[in-house]
């Protein structure tokens, strides 16, 4: 008779009613945001016209403690770390102008970590560069910003 009343006791239930919103919550796919598929895109578009101009990609996407790493790519025994940043109006701050010191900070402590765990570019020297793209995906208007800052320029705490 104790257990029949242990099962149904309103705490009980309530605690099962959550866990099921939270599985259901957490099993059923939610469309992706339309920035989030803009910004995917647009990393995409920028791998691509790098690959063009002759640079190698290693990894997209890398996510570490720090942060994330939009494009990791060699170009001739340098280690070049892309921020990919996508406006579709130019009227608003230019995409490279959005790269502050704070996330400069977060990219260079990012690529500590991707550094980390790919022993083979510990020796190779690091570029950071930006590409800006403006506009719709259909006919963007692309800005590659090499060298767009340095280990000098940014102070990591």
């Amino acid at each position: 008779m104790g257990n029949r009343w242990r099962c149904h006791h309103p705490a009980r239930l309530a605690s099962r009613a959550a866990v099921s919103r939270r599985f259901l919550r957490s099993a059923t796919v939610a469309p992706r945001a339309r920035h989030l598929e803009h910004g995917s895109a647009a990393e995409a578009l920028a791998g691509r016209y790098l690959a063009d101009r002759g640079l190698r990609l290693v990894t997209a996407n890398f996510r570490a403690r720090a942060g994330e790493l939009d494009l990791v790519m060699t170009e001739r025994g340098v280690l070049v770390v892309v921020e990919v940043r996508a406006r579709r109006r130019a009227n608003v701050a230019t995409p490279a102008a959005t790269v502050n010191r704070g996330k400069q900070r977060r990219l260079i402590r990012a690529t500590g970590y991707f550094l980390l765990r790919h022993r083979q570019f510990a020796h190779w020297p690091v570029r950071f560069d930006v590409v800006s793209i403006t506009g719709e995906l259909a006919d963007p208007e692309i800005r590659w910003s090499r060298a767009a800052f340095t280990l000098d320029d940014v102070t990591v705490r």
